[in-house]
C-alpha cells in the first residue's frame, strides 16, 4: 500500500488545478505520521535541483518571485536541513547557505505552521515548483581555484561596507567620497591579481556566478550588468525566463561585477526617483516609458563610461597576461553556452527618460581604475 505522502503526490504535484492541490492537502493534514516523510521528500527534490545545475540563491530567487513569503522560509529550512547531508561545493555555495542561516535567525522563527490543511498547502506548491525546474548551466567551483586570503577578504568587506554606506547617505559628497574610496579598493584588488598572474601564473580557471535581474525594467538591468561585466573582464549572458544573468570570468573579478553593479543599480534607483519627483513638480506626469527609458539610457552611458576607462587601465607589459585571461574565459562561456541569442532593448520612448538617465549616469561614481602595473 502506496504511503500517504505518494498518493498526495500523485494527486497534487503532476496536475495544476487547485482541487488536485486541494485533495493532496488533506490527505497529508489528516495524517500527522507523514510529516517525516514529506520533509524528507522535500530534501530530495532540494538535491535533484541541485544536479539540475541550481544553486541555493537560484532557487530562492524564483521561489521568491513565483510564490510568496511563506515558500520561501519553508524552502530555506529544506536547504538548511539538506546542507547536511551534502558535499561541499565552494566557498560561494557556503556563503549561499551562511545568508541562509543569516535570515533565519534575524527572522528568529521556524517556517511558520498554521493549521495542518494550509501548510500542507504550501508544501505541495512549493513542491511542484521544484519539481518542474529545468537543467541550467552548472556553475561548478574550478578544481584549481585559488581560496582568498584573510587579507583579501578583509578588503572585499570594506569595499562592500563603503559602498552601503554611500547608497544609504543622504549627502551627495559624503556618497562621492565614500563610492571613490571603494573603487579605489576595487582598482588596488585587480591590481594585485593581475601583478600575481604576471609574476607567477597561477593554475586559476574561470569560474561563473550567477546575478538576480529582478523586474521591473530587467532589460535595462540587464544592459548595465552586461556592461559592467565587460569592463572588467567578465562575460555575462542573460536568462530572462528566470531573472538571472550568468557572469563568467576569474573570481576577483566576478566579486568586482557584483559589487559595482549593485552599488550603480542602487544608484540609479535613487537617481531615477529623485528626476520623477522633479518631473511632478513639473506638473508632467510620467509613467513606465519614463523608468524605462532612463534605465535604459542610464545602462548605456554607464557602459560608455566604463569601456572608455578600460581603454587606459592596462599597461603594456600586462596586455599578455590579460589577454590569455580573456581567451580562457570566452572558452569558458562557449563551452557553458554554445547558443546564444541577442534580445532588443523594448519600451525606450520617452525622451524625458533617456535624458535624465543619461545625466544620471554622468553623475554615478564610476571611477577608472588606476592603470595596472
Amino acid at each position: 500500500m502506496s504511503s500517504t505522502v505518494e498518493r498526495a503526490f500523485q494527486v497534487a504535484l503532476y496536475a495544476d488545478t487547485d482541487s488536485a492541490l486541494d485533495t493532496g492537502a488533506s490527505l497529508l493534514a489528516a495524517d500527522p505520521t507523514a510529516d517525516a516523510e514529506l520533509d524528507r521528500r522535500g530534501q530530495e527534490f532540494v538535491a535533484t535541483a541541485w544536479r539540475r545545475g541550481w544553486q541555493p540563491a537560484d532557487v530562492v530567487r524564483i521561489v521568491r518571485r513565483e510564490l510568496e513569503d511563506v515558500h520561501a522560509r519553508v524552502l530555506s529550512a529544506l536547504i538548511r536541513s539538506q546542507a547536511a547531508y551534502d558535499r561541499p561545493r565552494g566557498p560561494r555555495w557556503t556563503a549561499q547557505l551562511d545568508e541562509l542561516a543569516a535570515e533565519a535567525a534575524e527572522a528568529a522563527e521556524a517556517p511558520p505552521r498554521t493549521d495542518r490543511f494550509s501548510y500542507a498547502t504550501v508544501v505541495l506548491e512549493l513542491y511542484r515548483l521544484l519539481l518542474s525546474l529545468p537543467a541550467i548551466e552548472p556553475l561548478e567551483q574550478p578544481a584549481a581555484a585559488r581560496h582568498h586570503s584573510k587579507s583579501e577578504s578583509r578588503m572585499l568587506a570594506r569595499i562592500r561596507a563603503l559602498l552601503a554606506k554611500a547608497e544609504a547617505t543622504g549627502f551627495p559628497e559624503e556618497a562621492e567620497a565614500l563610492s571613490a574610496k571603494a573603487q579605489e579598493l576595487m582598482a588596488r584588488h585587480s591590481v594585485d591579481e593581475a601583478l600575481l598572474a604576471a609574476g607567477a601564473p597561477a593554475a586559476d580557471a574561470p569560474g561563473a556566478c550567477r546575478i538576480g535581474v529582478e523586474p521591473p525594467y530587467e532589460q535595462a538591468k540587464a544592459v548595465l550588468l552586461d556592461a559592467v561585466a565587460t569592463a572588467n573582464h567578465c562575460r555575462a549572458v542573460w536568462n530572462e525566463p528566470f531573472g538571472f544573468t550568468t557572469v563568467v570570468g576569474f573570481e576577483p573579478d566576478l566579486e568586482v561585477v557584483e559589487l559595482l553593479y549593485t552599488s550603480l543599480l542602487v544608484q540609479a534607483q535613487s537617481a531615477m526617483a529623485k528626476a520623477e519627483a522633479a518631473q511632478r513638480a513639473g506638473g508632467r506626469k510620467r509613467t513606465k516609458t519614463f523608468r524605462q527609458s532612463f534605465l535604459a539610457a542610464y545602462a548605456h552611458r554607464v557602459g560608455t563610461r566604463l569601456a572608455a576607462a578600460a581603454d587606459t587601465q592596462v599597461t603594456d607589459d600586462l596586455l599578455p597576461v590579460l589577454a590569455t585571461r580573456e581567451v580562457a574565459v570566452a572558452d569558458h562561456l562557449d563551452r557553458m553556452f554554445p547558443e546564444t541569442t541577442t534580445t532588443r532593448l523594448r519600451g525606450v520612448s520617452d525622451e524625458a527618460g533617456w535624458t535624465e538617465g543619461s545625466q544620471a549616469a554622468d553623475r554615478a561614481q564610476v571611477r577608472a581604475r588606476r592603470p595596472l602595473g
